[in-house]
């Protein structure tokens, strides 16, 4: 079990890390929320223990922009106890939060928890409308009547179809499907959806593939 420990105070972190370990896990360290964040999109972890006071990059925006790529789970160390605070981190998708200073019992209980859970099991099967996506198999239908993809076009109708009526930026797109950053002056994400569009949309009466001027893209059923 990989757990990423992203904490600045250095007694903290290397607390952490050493009472992680000697419970059995594989635990890295990170500094900063920059290099936080770099390591949890990089490495598959199990768990990422997270502090919301960091240097670089807070708390807020790591998870903010982990979870446009990935649903580790996480769990909120923080010396901050206001509700209002608590409540931001759970909205933003945090798992768990544990307010400092704490018992390491007491995290080693919250980890063990959150690990049990697991990650979410997304359906085999995504429906928008009379568009069916047969995640396992590849395979995309629309009215019955099978609709063929590349690979990044079956990429990019997934990720639309999982955020379903979540307007997705030209940026958020480009880093989820083709692993990038987003330059300006690159068109592919509107060229990869109007080729898209070619096949599950245009033969078709109702449009799915919507576009939300100056924001971005997202899939919908709009009557």
């Amino acid at each position: 079990m990989k757990i990423l420990i992203v904490e600045d105070e250095p007694k903290a972190g290397d607390y952490l890390v050493k009472g992680l370990q000697e419970s059995g896990y594989v635990a890295d360290l990170a500094r900063n929320g920059v290099d936080g964040l770099a390591l949890a999109l990089e490495h598959d972890y199990e768990l990422i223990v997270l502090d919301v006071m960091l240097p670089q990059m807070d708390g807020w925006k790591v998870l903010a922009r982990l979870r446009e790529r990935k649903q580790t789970p996480v769990l909120f160390l923080t010396a901050r106890d206001e509700v209002a605070d608590r409540v931001k981190g759970l909205e933003l998708g945090a798992d768990d939060y544990l307010v400092k200073p704490f018992a390491f019992a007491e995290l080693l209980a919250r980890v063990k928890t959150l690990l049990r859970r697991g990650p979410v099991r997304e359906a085999d099967v995504l429906r928008v409308a009379d568009l069916e996506i047969d995640v396992p198999r590849r395979r995309v239908t629309r009215g019955g009547q099978r609709i063929d993809l590349t690979a990044k076009e079956f990429a990019l109708l997934h990720l639309l179809a999982k955020r379903q009526g979540e307007v997705l930026s030209r940026t958020q797109i480009a880093s989820m499907v083709w692993d990038m950053n987003f330059d300006s002056d690159t068109n592919v994400v509107d060229v990869a959806v109007r080729r898209l569009r070619a096949k599950v949309d245009d033969p078709y009466p109702l449009k799915l593939v919507q576009t939300m001027r100056g924001m971005g893209y997202l899939l919908e059923a709009r009557e």
